[in-house]
């Protein structure tokens, strides 16, 4: 009598990795992302002298410009303290974030077990490192060697223009995802910070600005930022609309990274 053999069961098939950006952040992968984004930096002297040197400079230049003047350099330097740091941080992050994308570097880390959280959780780790070198170095410079006259504490200069350093951080990392080269991504500047430049109340105080222009201010976080600057500049103490732009800054900057690690992409297209 024949039998006939039971068709072979199949093996069964692997299980399928676990989508990268499943579950929340992972704080050793975030500090490796990080690690490795400081080690290749270290590598890149230009764009840490970018990074550090070049507000300081800027800062020394504009003192001297207003030489004869110093009670001017008083009225805009603490301000300039937030929006050199956002300025340079925007760059640099923005253009390092893309060229990860464009190297493969990017689809690499996203297809192992490293969620887009965890990588840019990582990127603002490591370049808010660097802003507080930064902003430490920059404050320093301008209160103690350039007599910026401040009438509150130095540190609370340090902390917005910290907060304000990885704002630039956060807008860098979001704007990347839309660039498709490096070109494209410095042209981002003129639609992201200049207007935030030219109506954050640095050339003009925003309540004389035509009506329009300053609803517009009131929803951009350079304008708080520079707010925050000024109630150092003329308050002994800690004022409750100082905790209210450094809150708003702070906020801006999470809200940023949020959606910018949203809306990363594994490769350009």
């Amino acid at each position: 009598m024949s039998t006939t053999t039971p068709p072979a069961t199949p093996a069964p098939a692997p299980p399928a990795p676990a989508a990268a950006s499943a579950g929340g952040l992972n704080l050793s992968r975030t500090t490796a992302t990080a690690v490795r984004v400081l080690r290749q930096l270290r590598h890149d002297p230009r764009t840490i002298a970018l990074l550090i040197l070049i507000p300081c400079v800027m800062l020394f230049l504009l003192r001297y410009v207003f030489d004869g003047s110093p009670r001017t350099f008083d009225g805009i330097g603490a301000s300039l303290l937030g929006v050199f740091p956002l300025i340079t941080m925007f760059l640099v992050t923005s253009i390092a974030t893309l060229r990860e994308r464009t190297s493969g570097t990017l689809e690499r880390l996203l297809a192992m077990p490293l969620g887009k959280g965890d990588l840019i959780a990582g990127y603002a780790l490591a370049f808010g490192a660097l802003a507080i070198v930064q902003s430490a170095l920059a404050t320093g410079l301008a209160v103690w060697f350039l007599d910026l006259d401040v009438t509150g504490s130095p540190w609370l200069l340090l902390l917005v223009a910290l907060l304000d350093a990885l704002l630039g951080t956060a807008l860098g990392l979001f704007v990347s995802a839309f660039a498709a080269s490096e070109f494209q991504a410095v042209q981002f500047m003129p639609a992201v910070i200049f207007p935030q430049l030219l109506l954050c109340g640095l050339f003009a105080p925003r309540d004389t600005m035509h009506p329009a222009l300053e609803a517009v201010s009131d929803v951009l976080p350079m304008s708080y930022a520079v707010d925050g600057m000024n109630e150092v500049l003329t308050h002994t103490d800690m004022t409750a609309t100082f905790v209210r732009d450094v809150l708003i800054v702070g906020g801006c900057a999470l809200l940023v990274l949020f959606l910018g690690a949203a809306t990363l992409r594994r490769r350009t297209p």
